[in-house]
């Protein structure tokens, strides 16, 4: 008998699912499509979000691969798919985004003018605020391209800062030998963009114009110290962030330019004074360095705006960017916030940074992947002696041309 009354509420609830698909979905507050479902320390970070909102988040891992990712939200997007509400996206996705209309306004509900202020000014007009005037993000964190060093290495070459170029070519040379390397980059092709615009700051270049001289040495400089000096290996054309620090972290590297604030190097147990630490950034004719971060957007197209809205207020409160801090290890875009953190090193650098070195958001343009792949390709075919500097420098002012 019991057992015939539980097969009546079983398909009851069946029947009920068929006609009203709406009831199961009713199970979270909205959905989230994100990029940090990998962290170890994700699960704390939704937990704290949702005993602070009430919301019940439902998420999906966004893929790693960057070409896919970009992709998929593109995909989300343009179509009208009202499945996910909130997604996280890096600077190229805002850059592409930001002026299609697939994004909600925030500036009404959520960047008020209580906080806006504290939010990097440079940043937002640059990188999420559309043509019309409309806040379309909230920036999960302010991040560095900082620069980082092996001390065991520093030591071992006698060296005791990189703080010129100079400095930095000799201490690239005394520390290539025994199979290791003085720099190392992330240099495939989707990746590249970060260090090409990195060393044309550093030489004063203008990333948008490839007539300019500073532009040449740039490049040169990045050929010389595969070809000429072989400080760095031909073969990380093929790497990403992950192989990259990878190396670094086994030794093979003894400088880089990454972002973050040293999480891989403390999971390896390679963080620290006497290991690998950040650094100021060198000056070769600037001191310049980027500044990123991954927003959190809004779907046009969502059905769960009061809980979007609520989500997107809590990331962008205080509470929300200390919970990131302590999570992620996100140094908060809030510069209130970011002022009550306690001292340490990451903090203090990137107090340095702001105040001594030339910060600048990425050079960014609508089709920003296309553009991306564009320069990389051909950025690999010079280090590869496919083409000549000079034809590199003619070809990247035509895609500058063709997409800015």
């Amino acid at each position: 008998m019991r057992s015939n009354l539980f097969l009546v509420i079983l398909l009851a609830g069946l029947i009920l699912a068929l006609v009203n698909p709406g009831v199961m979905a009713q199970e979270y507050d909205l959905t989230l499509y994100s990029i940090m479902t990998t962290d170890q320390d994700f699960d704390d970070w939704l937990a704290d979000l949702e005993k602070e909102t009430g919301l019940k988040v439902n998420v999906i891992a966004a893929p790693t691969n960057s070409d896919t990712r970009q992709q998929k939200v593109t995909t989300v997007l343009s179509s009208g798919d009202s499945s996910i509400d909130i997604l996280e996206i890096n600077d190229e996705m805002s850059s592409s985004f930001k002026n299609t209309g697939w994004l909600e306004p925030l500036q009404a509900k959520v960047l008020t003018d209580e906080i806006i202020d504290y939010f990097p000014e440079g940043y937002m007009e640059d990188m999420i605020t559309s043509r019309s005037g409309d806040i379309v993000g909230v920036p999960g964190y302010s991040g560095y391209l900082a620069f980082w060093v092996d001390q065991e290495k520093l030591d071992k070459y006698g060296f005791e800062t990189i703080d010129t170029k100079e400095d930095f070519i000799a201490f690239a040379k005394a520390a290539s030998e025994d199979g290791n390397f003085g720099y190392g980059g992330s240099w495939e092709r989707t990746y590249v963009f970060n260090e090409i615009a990195t060393f044309v700051n550093l030489f004063g270049g203008d990333y948008f114009d490839w007539t300019n001289s500073a532009n040449r040495e740039a490049i040169q400089f990045m050929y010389d110290m595969v070809h000429k000096w072989e400080v760095t290996p031909i073969e990380q054309i093929g790497d990403k962030y992950e192989q990259m620090n990878q190396k670094f972290i086994d030794g093979k590297y003894a400088m880089i330019f990454m972002w973050g604030t040293g999480t891989e190097y403390r999971n390896a147990g390679r963080y620290g004074e006497d290991q690998i630490h950040i650094a100021m950034v060198p000056e070769f004719e600037t001191r310049s360095i980027f500044t990123d971060s991954w927003s959190y957007v809004l779907n046009s197209a969502s059905e769960n705006k009061e809980a979007a809205y609520k989500f997107l207020q809590y990331v962008a409160s205080e509470q929300g960017m200390l919970s990131a801090w302590e999570n992620f290890d996100r140094y908060p875009a809030r510069s209130d916030v970011a002022k009550k953190l306690p001292d340490n090193e990451i903090t203090e650098m990137y107090n340095r940074y702001s105040e001594e070195a030339v910060v600048r958001g990425r050079p960014m343009v609508p089709q920003t992947m296309e553009f991306i792949t564009q320069m990389g390709t051909i950025f690999q075919q010079v280090m590869q002696n496919q083409i000549t500097i000079d034809e590199f420098l003619v070809k990247a002012q035509g895609f500058v041309e063709e997409y800015k």
